[in-house]
């Protein structure tokens, strides 16, 4: 092997990796002997003389070195020290070969061992590079287990005494085998007796993160991250993997203020807000992004993210633009689409849903090369938008096509799910989820959508068991209450509804989703007050929850008390969320109720305009056009609440609504 070719490697383990070796003791130059001396003597005479050399003249050195080894050959710490100067003059062949020297007299020798160490952890590393990209060396395996071998003897049995730059090459080899709880303790005494060796604290962090130890990482970074606010990037990391969202946000944060320029870090910063949630943290994660974006430092992800964020803070013209930003930067990613496409769901365009994602799912089905990922991305989206617009047979079509381009999807396999129950194919959609259940038994979304496709398949009981066996498997799991609270609501089991919600609120208090399961509960069994009271419970806790102050708001509007604090609640809510079809339906119910008609009038049409399909809202959008004396518009939409999903409405009582307005138009 030819020295040169580790050099540059070698000055990475041969250098103050924690610190500097203390200084050799030099003595004067040894004058000739007058009379002759024995000869481990003059051996120990030519050893002080090559230990005096060595700085400045290596080469007298060497030559002293090997006289002392003539003279006493029994002696391991001479040709190891003469091992550590050729490492040293980087002749790593000869460092080899003469600490292998020393260790056939004395095996333990610490100086040897470390040169043999050292040069192999070398050897090592080099190897890992030359195979970077290629096939793997197989060297490199052998060289770090070498490495270990000879560092570990090296360090012998009092770690904390030995060279600090010696441990540092071990720990190092330790990560490289993964042996991470060996490397832990190593790595936790060198930093702490070396608090300015840099590398320490990220490598015990790799550590920790290796072996599984998080939350050990976590509490180490915390108590030091303060005398050391390099480590807040990797504290806000370690956040992130234990989903500690707002934790990592704040480290985010901080690192930010030291680093108010580093696009990498914002960008980091931005993505734990938005993983956190709520309005706040998108608004803010929002501002972030458009920062690095006029620092002239965007890229796609930074644009997706921009969109993600502006949508989510209710920027929606900012998150079409951000969406599209990434399309032109790379038309044949799918992220782009998939961003504008969410930006159009919450506008609720789903026709512009379809039309936007359609070339692109040409182009992914026909391109070379693309993937079926690509599809399995978009494809749900236009499901979702044939959905809204009624199409059953074309919603379904586009899961079908989603579940055959991502089979293992458990998502996909629930969209077409509730694809099947929303057409009325109940055995359809009993067949699939029990198929996916089988496959996904963990997955409670699965289980709950399996019950419902039971319930409408007349096999309710059965519905029933599975969700009670559910609650049983995943008791801390506060969905696996709602889900079977919900059924028995749909069964006509209310008591038995009110008492798992209420255990449910015991168990996991302050629980949004079970605070709000718990009113629609009450409401449906004509508890109102009781109702009422849950929802401000939650408003309590959730102040912006515009899903609980349209529930309450429709509350009020559809009983005809309090219709100003109605309209009031329920435009706060459309602040949060401006075409919510939902809400403008509560809203145009409430004005209706305050005999308010043109206000009425005007937003039940946006929401019927928007949800052709849902009978309650064309039924409402029929009423005030037959209080306004539109009698043929009222019976348009009283004939689409027929056609429509049919949730919620009599339609007897609305053949009767029918019947009345042919009469008015009879008698005109």
């Amino acid at each position: 092997m030819r020295a040169a070719v580790i050099t540059a490697v070698l000055l990475a383990f041969v250098g103050p990796a924690a610190s500097a070796q203390p200084p050799k003791p030099r003595v004067p130059a040894a004058a000739a002997p007058a009379a002759p001396v024995d000869r481990r003597a003059e051996a120990y005479a030519q050893f002080l003389l090559a230990r005096h050399e060595e700085d400045d003249h290596p080469d007298l050195a060497i030559a002293a070195y090997k006289r002392a080894m003539d003279l006493d050959p029994q002696s391991a710490d001479v040709p190891a020290e003469l091992a550590a100067l050729y490492l040293h003059e980087n002749r790593v062949d000869e460092a080899m070969a003469t600490a292998e020297q020393s260790l056939k007299i004395d095996a333990s020798n610490r100086e040897a061992n470390r040169v043999l160490g050292v040069v192999h952890a070398a050897l090592a590393e080099h190897s890992g590079r030359s195979g970077r990209g290629r096939t793997p060396d197989p060297g490199a395996g052998e060289h770090l287990t070498k490495a270990i071998h000879y560092l570990e003897a090296a360090i012998g049995d009092d770690p904390v005494e030995a060279d600090p730059n010696v441990r540092a090459t071990l720990a190092r080899a330790y990560l490289q085998t993964s042996a991470y709880d060996k490397a832990i303790p190593l790595l936790t005494g060198l930093v702490a007796q070396e608090p300015q060796w840099q590398d320490g604290p990220l490598l015990l962090a790799d550590a920790y993160a290796g072996a599984g130890r998080s939350g050990d990482a976590i509490l180490w970074l915390q108590d030091h991250v303060e005398d050391d606010p390099r480590l807040l990037p990797t504290l806000a990391d370690f956040y992130e993997r234990e989903h500690r969202w707002s934790d990592a946000a704040a480290a985010y944060e901080k690192a930010v203020a030291r680093s108010p320029h580093n696009p990498d870090l914002k960008t980091r910063y931005a993505s734990a807000l938005l993983n956190a949630g709520g309005r706040d943290a998108a608004v803010k994660a929002r501002d972030v992004l458009n920062e690095v974006a006029a620092a002239g430092t965007s890229n796609g992800r930074v644009q997706y993210l921009l969109a993600q964020a502006s949508r989510r803070a209710g920027d929606l013209a900012g998150a079409e633009r951000a969406a599209r930003k990434v399309i032109a930067a790379d038309a044949k990613s799918p992220w782009g689409y998939y961003a504008l496409a969410e930006v159009l769901e919450q506008r609720h365009q789903y026709q512009a849903v379809i039309d936007e994602l359609t070339p692109p799912l040409t182009e992914f089905r026909s391109r070379a090369g693309a993937t079926a990922f690509e599809r399995g991305l978009l494809l749900p989206h236009v499901g979702f938008a044939y959905q809204e617009l009624g199409d059953a047979d074309k919603a379904i079509a586009a899961f079908q096509e989603a579940r055959q381009a991502a089979p293992k999807d458990p998502a996909v396999a629930g969209y077409l799910i509730e694809a099947y129950i929303a057409a009325k194919r109940y055995p359809a959609a009993a067949d699939l989820a029990k198929s996916a259940v089988a496959e996904n038994p963990a997955d409670l979304r699965l289980v709950r959508l399996e019950a419902q496709a039971l319930r409408h398949d007349g096999r309710a009981d059965a519905g029933v068991q599975l969700l009670e066996d559910a609650a049983k498997s995943h008791p801390d799991d506060p969905t696996s209450y709602i889900a079977l609270a919900q059924l028995y609501s749909d069964v006509n089991r209310g008591p038995d509804a009110l008492k798992v919600l209420r255990d449910a609120g015991a168990k996991f208090p302050g629980d949004a989703q079970v605070m709000f399961e718990l009113g629609t509960v009450l409401d449906k069994e004509k508890r109102f007050d009781e109702a009422e009271a849950a929802f401000r419970d939650l408003l309590t806790h959730q102040p912006d929850n515009a899903a609980a102050m349209n529930y309450l708001g429709y509350m009020l509007a559809d009983r005809g008390e309090r219709l100003d604090e109605s309209v009031a609640l329920l435009k706060k809510a459309l602040e949060i969320e401006p075409d919510n079809g939902s809400y403008l339906d509560s809203l145009g119910w409430a004005y209706f109720k305050e005999d308010k008609l043109d206000l009425a009038a005007d937003n039940l049409r946006r929401a019927a305009d928007q949800q052709k399909n849902n009978s309650v809202i064309q039924d409402h959008y029929g009423e005030v056009l037959f209080k306004l004396g539109r009698y043929q518009d009222a019976i348009l939409a009283w004939t689409r609440a027929l056609n429509g999903d049919g949730d919620s409405i009599d339609r007897g009582d609305i053949d009767k609504k029918i019947k009345a307005a042919r009469q008015k138009i009879g008698r005109k």
